[in-house]
Parts: structure tokens; C-alpha cells; sequence
């Protein structure tokens, strides 16, 4: 008997339909692979299992889960499902946990309405699950906040309380999307773990084929609400039937056409854009005791290192390491403890904010979140036209709207775009919009943290041709922060790679990534999901 049946599934919100006769099925101790682009569908099928529905969606067809009727299920019986034999891992874990209970109270609360466990022992299992994926509480006390984590950390929490009680059926929607590759790993094979030791069924959406194909026995590809292809895991991503099949995986693993920095030619070629020398940044620590000292923490330690123009260059590491700490110190948005960084030859420490206008125009950054970087009430036009203060000369009402369409038609979008709001655009662009507003002074230097982690393959793809378009025409310096070694093998000139604090190796990105030499590039290198080893691994398996 299958553990979940779905079948001639539809689903339509507010007479909108968004799914269209989907069959899926999981037995027992198997793992079925969910993938597609955004909008294909693959989260309402998800939410409409877990029967978290919008308020005016109808659903018709059949989903069994474990002999019962989920659709005419009332919701009584479904708050005893969810948690218990149902569980679900959502996305982005800083909305799904409550940022005003501890860690331990949220993982217990699930532990104790569904088992009558008492407190102690609630906490205890509390803090074996805990430990299971990856926190232990010697290190993460269960009176810590959501915000006082990583975001890698608060993932790992969410897959606790899922976990917790040993459900029949996970789904996990893209449990790994906010994890270094490390990590990533360390989670996929809890989940492989789970999976096997209780019999548990896994449903894995994801955008990243390389993770489905090493994960997943079987495998269904939707798009547009419908399913595409479905069958075995290895057969679906090696044969690739299906035309749309095939787009993804081409996507997967897409490089853009890049023009590599010419040799040096004049003395601008010759010099740093940007030069970090020795920098450190100190924060104040965690006190052990009532009489006791804070214990400072660093997060960055002695990093030096110097970008050339026109170069794009890959800070990667764990989640953690410093990246994104020693980003804000070269945006000029926090200060280091001690060092010094140059922008084009101008120390940027000890300056006012107004003295701090022309290094800011000289460089912008790309958030991982574009729709969290926008006011959602203002139109494309202010949104872009934002860092035009930083001009020393304010343009008029028309040149700010040229300024604002010459942006928007180089990243691949128009000038009628200017009046709509962000929500009336795809992931994909809004992020080209977070990339018009980054050029619009145009700047010398990019710092691109996570800029696509967010995007399925084929808006990834899309958007780091535009990154690699922009390199050329506009000779722009890039620095990418990431966890992704796809995107800096796909983007990048040189790679540095960072681990507690420190860079560890740089060098070419070919070179270190093919022949890494510290432990830290070894892990990262080891760790990588790749879709061909994947694949080949499962053929092979499958022939044994």
C-alpha cells in the first residue's frame, strides 16, 4: 500500500487554476524528487497534502496519505497529522519559527501537544534531536532566539521540529536552498538517514537537479502545474526525454560566454580597485557568567587581499565563516576593528557619512533577497533611482528617468517597467531590477552577495549571463559572496576561499577548485552536489 496517493489532482485559487491532474506517489521508505521552475507548482502541491491552503483555493481529485482522505479530512483530524505522521520543512526558516521563542520551546511544543510529555522530558528529546542535526547544546543552549543563528542554523532547527516525532511522510521544500555545501551534505544525509532507519517517506522539492539526482528514487518533473515526466531518478536525468527535462539540466550546469580581463594596458590596469590590507573585526561575546567578562568574538582575522579592475572574483565558504561580515566592512556599513580598506586609492575608515558619498557611488551591492530589499509600496522607477542621491549634482525629473530606463533596458527589461511594483514581477526580475538599481551610478565594483541562490536553474542562468553581459560592456569589478562553487566556476576570474575568519587559499578559480590544497577547499570541493557524478553514481547502482 502506497503511503501517499495522489491522484487527478487539481487545484484552483480564486477560479485561477494552478494545478492540472497530477498523479504522484511515495511508498514507505522511498524518496520522490519534486523539481521545476518557480511557479511550476510544486509548493501548492506540497501545501495542498499538508492542507495549508489559501482561503479561496478549491482542490479536486484524490490525496490518501496512510488510507485517509486528506481532501475531505476535517481539520481537526489534520492538526493531529501535522507534526505527527506529517511533517513538513519549509523554505525560508525565519518565517517559519517564532522569533520570540527560544529554540527549545519550539522544537518541545510539538513534542509535548502531540505525546503529553512532560516538560523534562520533552527537553530532553528536545535536545537529541537537537544534536542530531547539528546542534548540540553545549554550543546552542536551548534558551537561544531564532535571530541569534545562522541562517544555516535556523534551517537545521526547522528539520528538528519536522523531525522530531519520526513522521511517515517529510516534505521538505528546498531544505538546503540557505546552507553552505558543507552543511548542505550533512543535512541530505540526515534526511537519507531518517528515510531509512523509520521507513519514512521523503518528499524533496527542489531547483537543484544535482541534489535530486543523488537523493531521490524516483523523480517528477512539473511545469506550468502539470507533471511533465516522472519515473526513476537516474533514467528521467540521463535520458532526458522531455524537452523541458533537458532545459533544466542544460541550465544546470550553463556557464555564461565570458570576455576574461585583457592584460593591463594603462596604469588603471595596473592598480587595485580595491585593497583590503590586515583587516579584523572584534565583536563583543556572550558573558558565561552574572561577574563574568563578554569573551570577544572575531569574525574576520587578518584578511588582506586586493581586486583588480574589470575582474570578477568568488568569496566562498561555510556559512559563518566571515563573508558576509567583511562585506559590510568594504561597503563602508561597518567598521573594522582594525586594518585598513582602499577603494580606487581613498581609505574608507575614519569618514563621515557625507565624506563616504563618492566611495559609495563608486560601489553598490546585489542582495540574495531582491523582493526584502525593496519597499513594496514604491514603483520600479524610485526603487532604481534610489542611489541617484549619491550624485554630487542632483538630475532633473527627465534625466532621472533616462538615467532609470538606460538601467532597466541593460538588464534585459523596459522603460514601461519603471511604473509597476515589485510584487508584478518574477524572482528572476526582480533581481535584474536589484542589478539596475546597483548600476544606475554606475559604480566600479559590484559586491553580489548570494544573488541567486534564491533562482531556480534557468533564471540563474539567465542572470549570470547578465553578470558576465555587464563585466563586458560596462567593465565592471564583481565581488561574489557564495556557497555555491557552480555559480563561481560558472562567473569568476580567481576564487578566495574563507574559513573561521581567515582566507585560507586563493588563486585561479579552475585551479583551486580542480586541485584545492586546504582543508577548507578540500570540504567545499568534496562536498558540491554535481549532477553528471550523480547521475553516474545512480546508473552505476542500478547495474549492481
Amino acid at each position: 500500500m502506497s503511503l501517499l496517493q495522489i491522484e487527478n489532482l487539481s487545484l484552483s485559487i480564486a477560479g485561477y487554476p494552478v494545478l492540472k491532474d497530477i498523479d504522484l506517489e511515495i511508498q514507505p521508505g522511498e524518496v520522490l524528487g519534486l523539481v521545476g521552475e518557480s511557479g511550476s507548482g510544486k509548493s501548492m502541491t506540497a501545501l495542498t497534502v499538508m492542507q495549508l491552503l489559501p482561503e479561496l483555493a478549491r482542490a479536486k481529485g484524490r490525496v490518501v496519505f496512510d488510507g485517509i482522505d486528506i481532501l475531505s479530512a476535517p481539520e481537526e483530524a489534520m492538526c493531529r497529522l501535522r507534526g505527527d505522521d506529517l511533517g513538513m520543512v519549509f523554505q525560508e526558516p525565519m518565517t517559519a519559527l517564532n522569533p520570540v521563542k527560544t529554540i527549545g520551546e519550539q522544537v518541545a511544543e510539538g513534542i509535548r501537544w502531540h505525546t503529553g510529555a512532560n516538560r523534562p522530558d520533552a527537553e530532553a528529546r528536545t535536545r537529541a534531536i537537537l544534536e542530531r542535526v547539528g546542534l548540540p547544546e553545549a554550543r546552542f543552549p536551548l534558551s537561544r532566539y531564532p535571530h541569534e543563528l545562522s541562517g544555516g542554523q535556523r534551517q537545521r532547527v526547522v528539520i528538528a521540529i519536522a523531525c522530531a516525532l519520526k513522521p511517515k511522510l517529510l516534505i521538505a521544500d528546498e531544505p538546503t536552498t540557505a546552507l553552505d555545501v558543507v552543511l548542505q551534505a550533512q543535512i541530505l544525509d540526515l534526511l537519507r538517514d531518517l528515510v531509512e532507519e523509520n521507513r519514512m517517506g521523503l518528499l524533496l522539492i527542489s531547483h537543484d537537479l544535482a541534489v535530486v539526482a543523488d537523493m531521490a528514487d524516483r523523480v517528477s518533473v512539473m511545469r506550468h502545474g502539470a507533471v511533465m515526466e516522472s519515473g526513476p531518478a537516474a533514467n528521467v536525468l540521463s535520458e532526458q526525454k522531455h524537452p523541458y527535462t533537458r532545459q533544466l539540466a542544460e541550465a544546470s550546469t550553463h556557464v555564461p560566454a565570458r570576455v576574461r580581463p585583457q592584460e593591463p594596458d594603462n596604469d588603471r590596469r595596473h592598480t587595485p580597485l580595491l585593497t583590503v590590507s590586515s583587516v579584523t573585526r572584534d565583536y563583543p561575546g556572550r558573558r558565561r557568567g552574572l561577574f563574568s567578562r563578554p569573551e570577544p568574538f572575531r569574525a574576520v582575522d587578518n584578511v588582506s587581499f586586493s581586486l583588480m579592475p574589470g575582474h570578477a572574483v568568488a568569496l566562498v565558504g561555510r556559512s559563518g565563516c566571515g563573508k558576509s561580515t567583511l562585506a559590510r566592512m568594504i561597503l563602508a556599513l561597518d567598521t573594522p576593528t582594525s586594518g585598513e580598506i582602499r577603494l580606487d586609492g581613498e581609505a574608507l575608515g575614519g569618514k563621515s557619512e557625507h565624506e563616504l558619498r563618492h566611495a559609495r557611488r563608486n560601489m553598490q551591492v546585489v542582495f540574495q533577497d531582491p523582493y526584502g530589499s525593496f519597499n513594496p509600496r514604491h514603483q520600479v522607477e524610485r526603487l532604481v533611482a534610489e542611489p541617484l542621491h549619491l550624485l554630487d549634482q542632483k538630475p532633473s525629473a527627465s534625466e532621472r528617468r533616462e538615467r532609470v530606463a538606460e538601467a532597466l533596458e541593460s538588464v534585459g527589461l523596459t522603460a514601461g517597467d519603471m511604473r509597476k511594483y515589485p510584487h508584478e514581477f518574477s524572482g528572476g526580475q526582480r533581481q535584474r531590477i536589484s542589478i539596475a538599481r546597483a548600476i544606475i551610478t554606475r559604480p566600479k565594483l559590484i559586491v553580489a552577495d548570494e544573488p541567486v541562490s534564491a533562482l531556480d536553474v534557468s533564471i540563474r542562468a539567465q542572470v549570470l549571463d547578465l553578470f558576465a553581459d555587464l563585466n563586458k560592456r560596462l567593465d565592471l569589478t564583481y565581488l561574489f559572496i557564495t556557497h555555491d562553487l557552480t555559480v563561481a566556476r560558472a562567473i569568476t576570474d580567481e576564487v578566495m576561499v574563507m574559513h573561521e575568519g581567515r582566507i585560507v587559499e586563493n588563486g585561479p578559480t579552475a585551479t583551486v577548485l580542480r586541485h584545492p590544497e586546504s582543508e577548507a577547499a578540500q570540504a567545499l570541493v568534496n562536498a558540491a552536489p554535481d549532477l553528471e557524478r550523480a547521475i553516474s553514481a545512480r546508473l552505476a547502482g542500478q547495474h549492481i
